[in-house]
């Protein structure tokens, strides 16, 4: 009993900061996505092709989450946008206090988009809110089509399902369609990309759907 009320207490008060920083990303008009997936599923890749999709079009900044090292925030640097990385030091997700300090190091004037790169973990990231207008989950072909059931609250809190690596199709065990139809019986409104990062197939509509968020 002990351990589920200091639980609660943490999550509250990572919760009073998410809406302190969600407040902040309204009053700045600032579009948020916190990025979640399973190590490996090509989030970063993810982002760099969105960077070059939209960097001429939309003014992003981006914060990097990682248990250990910054190579991330070095992929992301390299495209000359403005980048902070966060290490955890071995913590399996971001909270939102580590967010709230990042963000504070970053100039945000006339940005429009900010991504949050989460730690790859489909676990624990699903609990936290960190003030993000919404959360995209990146689930690669690699990973099979039972996966939504495995970890149903990560699907069940997103609004974004980005279905990465379609390219691997012809080589793997996946049924995409399974995939689809498997994380829509845990939350059927997600809307649902199916890209390649490798062909950048899928990523044009992906970039024109976040361009009518920050439009609204």
């Amino acid at each position: 009993m002990s351990l589920i009320t200091l639980e609660r207490k943490v999550l509250e008060k990572n919760d009073v900061i998410a809406q302190a920083i969600r407040n902040r990303l309204r009053e700045k008009n600032i579009f948020a996505i916190n990025l979640l997936s399973s190590p490996g599923s090509g989030k970063t890749s993810l982002v760099e092709r969105t960077i070059f999709h939209l960097k001429d079009k939309v003014k992003m900044a981006v914060i990097e989450g990682d248990v250990q090292t910054d190579l991330d925030a070095q992929r992301i640097n390299k495209l000359d946008i403005p980048v902070v990385q966060i290490v955890t030091n071995g913590a399996c997700h971001l909270e939102a206090a580590l967010v709230r300090d990042a963000f504070d190091q970053l100039d945000i004037n006339d940005t429009q988009m900010l991504i949050i790169e989460n730690v790859g973990n489909l676990v624990c990231p699903a609990g936290y809110d960190l003030g993000e207008t919404t959360k995209v989950v990146v689930l690669s072909t690699t990973e099979g089509d039972d996966k939504p059931l495995k970890y149903p609250a990560m699907f069940r809190n997103a609004s974004v399902l980005i279905i990465n690596k379609i390219d691997l199709l012809p080589y793997l065990p996946c049924n995409i369609e399974t995939m689809k139809t498997n994380a829509r019986s845990i939350n059927p409104s997600l809307k649902i990309f199916e890209t390649s990062c490798t062909t950048d197939k899928g990523i044009a509509e992906w970039c024109s759907w976040i361009e009518s968020q920050i439009r609204k």
